[in-house]
């Protein structure tokens, strides 16, 4: 299609220009590029209105979900727990409990976010649980006719902590599936737009497509800084941008500023992708001094206390697992026996953690000697870094179903154990492979390696070395057992969808 523009950089006449509307794969960033000059646009822009009904539906259907987790709370906790009545006092239960989840801006933070997830808000749900059955037996009477039981406290925050996580997942996904995509702009240099091109295309979570993208300059002159907001806000209007993306780059501090002052009054939301080089892929820590904002890049090593509840989590729940699964594990023994010939257990040595090798165990899901076939299969390796073949022939049959389910892996429950391995943590390498990896990715190897880890939920036979060797870094610098315990629960959907084969 073709839209009507001024370009004053080169003659101040009206010139027509064709504007593709494509999307993230169609063609790289050639295809989205907007080339330099202060193009005025003046055709009306639509976006805001977009914009307003997508984050309108959004908190809407939260709210929703929210008032019907906290009725049938109350109403299962008092009439199938302990036999009462519910007050009259109990209409106003939803209505406050969404002023509290409001005051809390559990209604607000979507609008921000390209990626709307609800495990990320967990620990403050499960606040937000506790205080509000707290409320309600303190109200007593007020909400339900007699006493609270203990009983009745503990159905009622069971049911009200579940459906808030179970009804709020099912909002966001009924609010995705009927709002326009999402519509972004990348600033900033051509890695850093390729590689954000590259995260929305790989992205299975966000509704998001990238239709242009402004580069910087390596070194702009003062003007050009100057006519940055500018040549931004008339790209919003040109290609109808919901969302602008400001990479890392050069430009003053107070252009930056004017920038995104400048978008934000154009009700476009506006998000950052920090300077790797300062951030270093670190967790940080918001610290605002007297108008200055700094990020305090937390501390890399765990300390001794963070180490024994991960290890005591590591234990407990290799030790359950292990019990849990004895029967299937003994079916899938039996397969692989009768299948083909070899043993049950696959032995291969890997990187522990500071690189010491170990013996890690897994199901043989392929032929025995299998690896001795390796170099003469290597021209089919499909991934960057490691060795991995979609349709590798030296695969069994029982060997293709246990991989397409991840329960090749459960013998490394064992590994877990003996101490070699944690279920969650960085991916175990074979020795060979672990020798490329140099420098600072080395710090990796912090941790114990894990039967799961960030480049399982996304995938990994999607993700290049390089790109692991990051998240892993990553997934050391950020530890917390709530993180472990959200990429298990993300492991068991990345599993259940099979998108790993």
């Amino acid at each position: 299609m073709e839209e009507r523009i001024t370009d004053s950089a080169v003659s101040g006449r009206p010139v027509a220009r064709r504007v593709d509307r494509v999307t993230v794969g169609s063609g790289g960033l050639a295809a989205l590029i907007a080339r330099p000059g202060l193009a005025h646009y003046s055709e009306p822009w639509y976006g805001g209105a977009v914009i307003q009904r997508r984050e309108t539906i959004f908190r809407r259907l939260l709210g929703v979900s929210d008032a019907l987790a906290a009725s049938f709370a109350v109403a299962i906790g008092a009439l199938l727990v302990g036999g009462d009545t519910v007050a009259p006092g109990a209409i106003a239960v939803p209505l406050l409990f969404i002023l509290i989840a409001k005051a809390m801006g559990l209604y607000d933070r979507d609008a921000h976010l390209l990626h709307k997830t609800t495990l990320d808000e967990v620990p403050r749900l499960l606040g937000l649980s506790t205080g509000a059955v707290l409320l309600i037996w303190l109200a007593n009477g007020l909400v339900v006719t007699g006493e609270i039981e203990r009983a009745q406290v503990v159905a009622t925050w069971a049911v009200l902590f579940t459906g808030l996580i179970g009804l709020r997942a099912l909002a966001r996904f009924l609010a995705l599936r009927s709002t326009p995509i999402e519509r972004c702009l990348f600033v900033g240099d051509e890695q850093s737009a390729e590689e954000f091109r590259e995260k929305l295309a790989t992205s299975h979570s966000v509704r998001a497509e990238l239709v242009g993208w402004l580069p910087t300059d390596a070194e702009p002159t003062p003007e050009e800084e100057a006519l940055l907001p500018d040549r931004v806000r008339n790209l919003i209007a040109q290609r109808d941008v919901h969302r602008v993306v400001l990479g890392p780059g050069p430009g003053s501090r107070e252009h930056l500023l004017d920038a995104i002052r400048r978008i934000k009054d154009h009700q476009v939301r506006v998000s950052v992708l920090p300077d790797v080089a300062r951030v270093v892929n670190s967790s940080v820590e918001l610290d605002r001094l007297n108008g200055i904002t700094l990020l305090g890049l937390r501390r890399f090593d765990m300390t001794l206390s963070s180490r024994f509840i991960k290890r005591s989590f590591d234990v407990i729940g290799s030790a359950v697992g292990l019990v849990v699964t004895a029967p299937l594990l003994a079916v899938i023994a039996i397969a692989i026996k009768l299948d083909s010939r070899g043993p049950v257990l696959f032995r291969q040595r890997r990187a522990g953690r500071h690189g010491e090798p170990f013996e890690m165990l897994k199901f043989r899901s392929m032929i025995d000697g299998a690896d001795e076939q390796k170099e003469a299969l290597r021209h089919l390796n499909e991934a960057d870094g490691v060795f991995k073949i979609a349709d590798d022939p030296r695969i069994t049959r029982v060997g293709k179903v246990i991989r397409a389910l991840h329960l090749d892996e459960l013998p490394q429950l064992v590994n877990v154990l003996r101490g070699e391995m944690s279920l969650v943590g960085p991916r175990p390498l074979p020795l060979d492979e672990d020798r490329r990896i140099e420098g600072w990715h080395r710090r990796r190897l912090d941790l114990r390696p894990g039967i799961t880890g960030p480049w399982q939920v996304l995938g990994s036979a999607r993700i290049p070395v390089r790109e692991m060797v990051k998240l892993d870094y990553q997934y050391v610098a950020d530890w917390s057992l709530w993180n472990d315990i959200r990429i298990l629960l993300l492991t068991v959907g990345h599993v259940a969808r099979r998108r790993g084969q």
